[in-house]
């Protein structure tokens, strides 16, 4: 048996940590210049290109082959996230049956460094037919996809960051960014706010603070702690310890809330050495305490107990009746805090 197995076909050949950084601080180097050129090519082209995205009644149809695809894909993603309806189409796919998804109200954004990538040069006929503008990113202005483009946006970069200049590093790099910035411009142009944000975003962290409400959280009927204000105190007890949530809510006849009862002022009461089976409610609970209305944001919630320091709150109506409550772990479940 042979205990000495053969090395590598292809050995790792020897590199020293230094040369290791050494090649990411020149990529990053390259990359960070290609993107500083870009700011001085802005200008009217670019503002049409967003007046287009703009004036558009259809959807902004991204494409781009190889890497430059991937970038379409990032660069449809964040339009359709920051109010501009948009999608990536595959130029490959798009010669087998996908053109169909190009309407007379969209707007074409091809991606192409050379500008002559072949599987979007065959889809300029079908362009033209439909009258469909064309937004193209390209480093070369005198290309075929350029020639063709309502609007041209100069993405060239005089090296890629890759040491062979081949593959594609700086120039995607650079393509994303005038994506993003054309994304932002068009945003802000449409005055997009946080909260049409979180309408895209409903699974996340931001949507679930803007678009989650104290009424989507709050316990209600039999589960919200509520006693009457001549009650024992041992009434109010029983209810804190049957609801579970820290309190319970001192309520008239009518729900009105007159107080709530916590922990804390169970601490406070068992040390003036109170009877609880001769005390009243109305006596040991604190009033005026802080409530929240059903329809304000569950962050909100969030931030009224983060101030005044308190784990629940009583929600009430707009006349001051009790109609639910919560706490600090039914907004933990829910990803608000």
């Amino acid at each position: 048996m042979d205990l000495h197995p053969a090395a590598p076909a292809n050995p790792v050949p020897a590199v020293s940590d230094e040369q290791l950084l050494a090649s990411a601080r020149r990529a990053l180097a390259i990359e960070t210049a290609a993107l500083e050129a870009l700011t001085p090519r802005l200008g009217p082209p670019f503002a049409q290109a967003c007046r287009i995205c703009l004036e558009c009644h259809g959807r902004v149809v991204v494409t781009g082959m190889g890497k430059s695809g991937h970038v379409a894909g990032k660069i449809a993603a964040t339009l359709a996230s920051t109010g501009t309806p948009a999608f990536f189409l595959h130029p490959a796919e798009a010669g087998h049956g996908d053109l169909g998804m190009i309407t007379r109200a969209d707007v074409l954004l091809a991606l192409s460094n050379s500008g002559e990538t072949p599987e979007l040069v065959v889809l300029l006929p079908h362009l033209k037919r439909l009258a469909v503008p064309l937004i193209v990113m390209s480093g070369r202005g005198e290309s075929t996809l350029a020639r063709a483009a309502s609007v041209i946006l100069d993405v060239g970069v005089p090296e890629e960051a890759c040491p062979l200049n081949l593959a594609p590093t700086a120039s995607t790099t650079a393509t994303l960014a005038m994506g993003d910035a054309l994304a932002v411009a068009v945003l802000e142009a449409r005055g997009f706010t946080r909260a049409d944000f979180a309408r895209s975003h409903p699974g996340g962290a931001l949507g679930r603070k803007l678009l989650l409400h104290v009424e989507d959280l709050m316990r209600t009927g039999e589960a919200v702690p509520a006693v009457a204000a001549e009650a024992p105190l041992s009434a109010g007890l029983l209810e804190m310890s049957r609801k579970g949530l820290g309190m319970t809510v001192v309520v008239d006849g009518d729900r009105h809330i007159l107080g709530v009862f916590t922990d804390g002022d169970l601490r406070r009461a068992l040390d003036r050495h109170i009877d609880v089976h001769a005390t009243v409610m109305r006596s040991v609970m604190t009033t005026r305490p802080k409530s929240i209305g059903p329809r304000e944001l569950a962050a909100a919630a969030a931030h009224l107990m983060e101030v005044h320091r308190i784990t629940a709150l009583p929600v009430a109506d707009v006349h001051g009746r009790l109609v639910g409550a919560l706490n600090v772990h039914d907004l933990m479940r829910a990803g608000v805090v």
